[in-house]
């Protein structure tokens, strides 16, 4: 019988413990049999000893990095026989320490949820982007909590979704309420019958355009592209696109979209270019699935910007 295995991670006092607390000893998860509760470091939420036995729940404590094995989880599996198990990870370890760690036999990860504090997260993604963003991706779900009317949604999601497109994104207000008010004004006009895109404005545009493929179906964008055109690369087809700093300096990723174009032969690889071309919403193999596709209008040559990568924030 498979054992399921929720991990909660996130940065320090982003909410962990609570939506455990929640989650555990106020939803209907204690219905699901004996949990084992494994806490990685303490949590603005202590458990207290009466809600764990109502909730027929053992707490284990790993509060050291090198004593977090596949051993001592092996250990607890024999010993408590969990029927479901609950780890609140701790938000300084590395996220690899236990995705690339054997799980005892049976245990299976079936959801991963990470936490952010609203109230933080802007300072962290500015001082302390490469270790917050390292506990957010490999999460199905982000739970952005503490929202308020000023916090930065799209900000927040373009960070994360640039290196976890699978994300589930809620937000949360302070009260503890959804906050379903997440879209985002668009700072170009989707009704020009151009769309320019500037450098400052692609990074909103790439991933609007990778969530909301319909919406961009028919439209004309024109945007300034350094092109990637392998050999390997069917006839007809070359990607435009830019250099993009994902989280620090060192993690730097090209992102772009399969664009057809049947002069694409004549453009040198990695040369610059302004593209002027309609998007439509079509199966790619690229892309497992529907996406974004363009069909080139008109393309230019271009001189190299100045600064040549977008940013996401």
């Amino acid at each position: 019988m498979e054992i399921p295995v929720y991990l909660f991670s996130g940065f320090m006092d982003s909410g962990k413990s609570s939506l455990i607390h929640e989650t555990l000893m106020e939803g209907e998860f204690s219905e699901n049999g004996k949990t084992l509760l494994i806490l990685c470091e303490d949590g603005e939420i202590e458990f207290e000893e009466n809600e764990l036995l109502k909730a027929n729940t053992k707490l284990i404590m790993i509060e050291e990095e090198e004593t977090f094995t596949s051993n001592k989880l092996e250990e607890l599996s024999q010993n408590y026989h969990p029927d479901q198990v609950f780890i609140e990870y701790n938000g300084t370890w590395q996220m690899s320490t236990f995705l690339e760690m054997e799980l005892p036999k049976d245990w299976v990860l079936v959801q991963s949820l990470a936490t952010v504090d609203a109230t933080t997260f802007e300072m962290y993604l500015t001082n302390m982007r490469a270790m917050i963003m390292e506990q957010l991706f490999a999460a199905d779900v982000v739970i952005i909590n503490r929202c308020e009317d000023d916090t930065p949604k799209g900000k927040f999601r373009r960070a994360i979704k640039v290196i976890n497109r699978k994300a589930q994104i809620a937000y949360e207000r302070a009260d503890g309420t959804i906050d379903e008010n997440d879209m985002e004004e668009l700072p170009y006009d989707l009704n020009q019958e151009i769309i320019e895109i500037t450098d400052m404005d692609y990074g909103i545009w790439y991933m609007d355009a990778l969530d909301n493929p319909k919406k961009y179906e028919g439209k004309k964008v024109q945007f300034l592209a350094l092109t990637y055109r392998p050999e390997k690369l069917k006839k007809g087809v070359f990607i435009p696109g830019r250099f993009a700093m994902t989280c620090c300096a060192d993690d730097i990723t090209f992102v772009g979209f399969k664009c057809k174009y049947d002069k694409a032969a004549n453009i040198p690889h990695k040369s610059w270019i302004t593209i002027t071309a309609e998007m439509r919403n079509e199966f790619a193999l690229e892309y497992r699935g529907k996406g974004p596709v363009l069909y080139a209008l008109d393309v230019k040559p271009a001189e190299r910007p100045e600064d040549e990568l977008i940013y996401f924030s």
